[in-house]
């Protein structure tokens, strides 16, 4: 069995997060969330990332925390706790802030954190047998890894009460309609159609997304006023780029624009 629980490649401009313990369901401990952690950073730092694709191997996206961990030692559970929340946080932290779309690609058993990270994800494509899972309150804990956060922007405020206080299980046409997920695809084609929408988004203006994904994050904490102001610093910011300034010349001239995430 590989040491590694996650793993980082990048290919045409693409970084591949996959999840790569299949035989152990993909869940969640220390090792998996220090690890994701700096993969995160990698996602962030490496030169050329203009988009981020989330997938797992085997029968499930993730079962979620490791029962396993969790309950081998009782008086440092807080501490093991606290430090797994630490690397998993700032990852789910750095993923939202970094200039690069985030496309997660959900099928299988998608459970507890696993759900945080699907509705932190700027794009998540469900395949059709895909099921979601709060898990949370099955075992008196709540919920982490920025599901308080992310849940509530994507659902609204009731649904994800319902969602984690009932412990509920959600099909993947119910998390489509609800907001969880971007849309439903056929098991079949999960892998290529989230593929291709990562190749799309890294075609585009990488630095302008990024843009774009920070003032959605502040959108609900600013009061009008001070979101038009990130507004007006944000588009300015933009117009620096030579992706902004190359776009509007093609678009004078009746070009299609081309990107290349500067």
């Amino acid at each position: 069995m590989s040491d590694r629980a996650v793993t980082f490649e990048l290919r045409d401009h693409i970084a591949h997060v996959t999840l790569v313990q299949p035989e152990r369901g993909n869940p969640f401990d220390q090792a998996f969330c220090s690890q994701m952690c700096e993969v995160a950073i990698e996602c962030d730092e490496t030169p050329g990332v203009r988009a981020v694709l989330i997938r797992a191997e085997g029968k499930y996206f993730s079962v979620g925390a490791d029962l396993k961990w969790l309950g081998a030692d009782r008086a440092q559970l807080p501490r093991n706790l606290k430090a797994a929340t630490a690397g998993l946080h700032m990852a789910i932290s750095r993923f939202a802030r970094c200039d690069a779309p985030v496309v997660l690609a959900a099928h299988g058993l998608v459970t507890g954190g696993s759900v945080a990270l699907a509705a932190m994800a700027d794009f998540s494509l469900a395949a059709r047998s895909a099921r979601f899972y709060a898990a949370y309150n099955a075992i008196g804990f709540v919920s982490d890894g920025g599901g308080s956060y992310f849940l509530p922007r994507r659902v609204g405020t009731r649904r994800a009460a319902e969602f984690l206080m009932l412990n509920q299980m959600w099909s993947a046409e119910q998390a489509a309609e609800y907001g969880l997920v971007t849309r439903v695809v056929d098991d079949a084609s999960l892998d290529a159609e989230a593929l291709v929408l990562a190749q799309q988004l890294a075609a585009g203006p990488t630095r302008t997304f990024g843009e774009m994904k920070r003032l959605l994050l502040s959108t609900h904490e600013q009061p009008l006023e001070a979101q038009l102001e990130l507004e007006a610093r944000s588009i300015a910011l933009c117009a620096k780029t030579d992706d902004s300034w190359n776009a509007i010349q093609a678009v004078m001239a009746k070009r299609k624009p081309e990107f290349f995430g500067r």
